[in-house]
């Protein structure tokens, strides 16, 4: 059962309750160069990108808000260290949502400048909390940026917004180490019922990145944990953004889409299957019907094993079947297999 947490309005984007949940990715261009800046957020969103965080580094940057805004209908996040007043001018600029750690902004009266300029516009905080930014006495405490150190470092910087009775509040908590992330998740869950944003910090380049973003943020889903996720690659964030579809496709929580199944292949496959796979998987990337495709490779894999899918393909001698529900419709020859199975899948019912 999915964890209930209090509903929270980003820009035109709902999370907690029981709204979906949100894919979150940042914008990887440098914060000065505004034109690139705006290109690459309209390719996010046209990718599936539901939340969008920019970092705002200095006085200068707040110029992406007003740019990104006018160009590009998606929910903006400004990423705020420090200084809290680039929190307030991002803020006057039209920012959809800030994500600061209070206790590294100054004295309480920063932090209540920046809660009351937030509740005056409804524009939710989202607090960050990863292994690097745990406070010093709570790492004198557990001896170290341990997964209970976490936990207590999001509720002590929620207790610094919810004392200005503020409490439009998103919580991360995030590690490099997949375990820790997951601990600590586990452990806020249980003890507060903001929304939270998951994601397993600086988790690598593509390959190994997606597999352990994909263990972290696979696993709390699966616990009912989970608002909104960013899988965060050194890499392209168009990358983060389909890792983070897929994670949720595969789980069955993203609507109505394609569902892929297809065999790793063997000495009796007589096709290119690779080759079909990942053609069949790129034409169909966009499709929103709520369907179940196999490409598999021979018949040992074909209508018998895969007869549940919806349609599929499997191989011959250069050539390959197209059948729907375990019964074959039609022979075609290899290299128009792909536009045949396109083709019926057009026709398929919604």
């Amino acid at each position: 059962m999915r964890r209930k947490a209090k509903e929270i309005q980003i820009g035109n984007v709902k999370i907690g309750g029981n709204n979906k949940i949100a894919v979150q990715s940042m914008l990887s261009i440098p914060s000065y160069d505004v034109e690139n800046s705006v290109k690459q957020a309209k390719e996010l969103k046209s990718a599936g990108c539901d939340i969008l965080r920019v970092a705002i580094p200095d006085t200068d940057a707040i110029r992406l808000v007003p740019a990104i805004k006018s160009e590009v209908d998606i929910a903006l996040v400004a990423d705020i260290h420090f200084n809290y007043k680039l929190a307030l001018k991002a803020v006057a600029a039209g920012i959809d949502k800030i994500r600061i750690n209070p206790g590294n902004i100054g004295d309480e009266d920063k932090i209540k400048a920046v809660a009351i300029a937030c509740k005056n516009k409804n524009i939710p905080i989202r607090i960050g909390v990863n292994s690097g930014s745990v406070e010093k006495h709570l790492l004198q405490k557990y001896g170290g940026a341990t997964p209970e150190a976490m936990a207590e470092s999001a509720l002590y910087n929620a207790r610094l917004l919810e004392k200005f009775d503020f409490d439009d509040i998103v919580i991360s908590i995030k590690s490099s180490s997949v375990k820790s992330t997951v601990q600590a998740y586990r452990l806020i869950a249980e003890k507060c019922r903001y929304p939270l944003h998951l994601g397993v910090t600086e988790a690598g380049t593509e390959t190994l990145g997606t597999i352990k973003s994909a263990i972290g943020i696979g696993s709390l889903l699966l616990d009912g944990i989970g608002d909104t996720v960013r899988v965060s690659l050194t890499d392209s964030p168009l990358k983060e953004v389909t890792s983070g579809i897929n994670i949720l496709k595969s789980l069955d929580m993203y609507g109505p889409c394609v569902k892929f199944v297809s065999c790793p292949t063997c000495g009796r496959t007589r096709i290119n299957l690779v080759k079909i796979a990942k053609a069949a998987e790129q034409r169909l990337s966009n499709c929103k019907k709520n369907i179940k495709i196999a490409i598999m490779g021979c018949v040992v894999n074909g209508p018998g094993e895969a007869r549940d899918a919806d349609i599929g393909i499997t191989g011959g001698n250069g050539v390959g079947i197209i059948f729907k529900k375990g019964e074959i419709i039609k022979k075609v020859a290899e290299d128009a297999l792909v536009d045949e199975l396109v083709k019926e899948v057009e026709l398929m019912p919604d």
